[in-house]
């Protein structure tokens, strides 16, 4: 998890000026609270980890974080819960536990909607810019899976444009079996425990990508880290076959593409060194709507509300090159619509439409909650991870995180959203008994378990 705290270090940095004021804290103390805090989250993780199953590991990292509300335990332990909290489905509560506020910074370009600009369709505008490009660098917010669709449903444009490979932050390269296998399961990766980003490797092996994994081994992070994926992109893809094309899934500002970045330079700006190929840059974490509490960077709630966009935009220039929010650093700026919610999940988990919603209600908790319902491809392993997943619990929804773990509501249902198929759905009790299994098909249209499920 050291890889972990140095990014998460980063990230937080918007938020410790304030909290350190609020607290009335000297920087000194407030760089102690967070060590102390730090060093905390790391017991409960790997306590939580000794658990058996996924819901037992959640429920115990939930627990944590509702007994001890201490302001640096909340943002530090935060990043860890919202981890989970995606992990499990609950993506409106992932989001809420942890966000970066994207504050107006001088190096901003000036507003897209100044003049000069037309917003198009981010699929479209995306797919047409990667022609006849090397690579193409996508960024992600670890914690807000939204930020993983649209890579997704770009990827069978990408491929049928002649891009052969594709590499995901954290993959495992310990996972030899991955390629011919098909499909994820725990041992690929840490973020691929997460439905959305299993999917986007997945999908990438279907359409006939070979899946790289690019993670440093090397114990150091910051530059030591950053060097160390490049030079893997660099052995593992151009090397021994120069004629490959890459798309590349990291997060945050690994793609930046010139700048200093925890202390060094960036994977991308290593990239670009080794091996002389300029990737087209794609910023997605800075452009999306952030909980109430926090801050949207002004320019976002102006597009969306001029807008409405339904689906990701970017803008274009007279002159067909992009807008970026940051100039130089990196190429294009990606709006995401607001969430509309669903049973309290957002239908961006819909895909684009490649995915339709399928109902689950209580009755195949057997009585027993919280619950885990999962749907696996039927072709796929017992051990892969689900094409999508969510928690069954009497939880009224609310704002707050801690609302969200209390107040109880007298019907448990909800939406998993999958591609036209043969899923095998399962129930899971906190100890990890299958408390429901059953195959079920799903057509073109939204479907309902209520019958089934009986």
């Amino acid at each position: 998890m050291r890889i972990a705290w140095i990014a998460l270090l980063a990230c937080l940095f918007p938020f410790v000026a304030a909290t350190a004021q609020e607290e009335q804290l000297s920087p000194y103390q407030w760089q102690q609270a967070q060590k102390v805090a730090f060093d905390k989250s790391e017991k409960v993780y790997a306590d939580a980890l000794k658990r058996n199953g996924l819901l037992a590991q959640y429920k115990a990292m939930r627990d944590a974080y509702r007994s001890d509300k201490g302001k640096a335990f909340r943002i530090v332990f935060g990043q860890y819960m919202s981890w989970y909290q995606s992990f499990v489905g609950d993506y409106p509560g992932a989001h809420d536990s942890y966000s970066i506020r994207q504050l107006a910074s001088s190096d901003d370009a000036s507003s897209p909607l100044s003049g000069g600009y037309t917003p198009k369709s981010a699929l479209d505008a995306v797919a047409e810019l990667a022609k006849g490009r090397k690579a193409i660098f996508f960024n992600e917010a670890h914690n807000v899976p939204l930020t993983r669709t649209l890579t997704v449903e770009l990827l069978s444009k990408l491929r049928a444009e002649g891009y052969t490979y594709f590499a995901a932050e954290t993959l495992y390269a310990s996972d030899a079996d991955l390629q011919k296998r098909g499909y994820p399961v725990p041992a690929s990766g840490f973020y691929t425990m997460e439905p959305i980003s299993a999917e986007m490797v997945r999908t990438a092996l279907q359409l006939g990508f070979k899946v790289v994994a690019y993670e440093s081994e090397k114990p150091g992070n910051g530059d030591v880290r950053e060097y160390d994926q490049a030079k893997n992109l660099n052995e593992r893809v151009f090397k021994h076959d120069p004629d490959a094309r890459l798309v590349v899934n990291a997060g945050y500002a690994h793609i930046q593409e010139n700048g200093k970045y925890l202390g060094g330079k960036s994977m991308a700006q290593h990239f670009r060194k080794l091996t002389g190929i300029d990737p087209l840059t794609i910023e997605q974490t800075m452009l999306i709507e952030h909980p109430p509490g926090t801050e949207n960077h002004p320019y976002y709630r102006a597009v969306i509300d001029s807008l409405h966009p339904k689906e990701p935009i970017v803008f274009e220039g007279k002159n067909g090159k992009p807008w970026s929010l940051k100039p130089g650093a990196y190429e294009v700026s990606v709006f995401f619509p607001p969430d509309e919610l669903r049973d309290e999940r957002p239908t961006w988990l819909d895909l684009g439409g490649l995915r339709k919603p399928y109902s689950v209600n209580g009755s195949m908790c057997q009585n027993e909650y919280p619950c885990l319902i999962e749907a696996r491809y039927a072709k796929e392993g017992d051990d892969a991870i689900p094409a999508d997943r969510l928690v069954l619990d009497p939880v009224k929804a609310a704002e707050r995180l801690e609302e969200r773990l209390i107040q109880r509501r007298p019907q448990t249902h909800g939406d998993l959203y999958l591609r036209p198929g043969t899923y095998r759905i399962t129930g899971l009790a906190t100890d990890n008994r299958t408390l429901f299994r059953q195959e079920v098909v799903i057509g073109d249209k939204a479907q309902s378990a209520q019958t089934a499920a009986q």
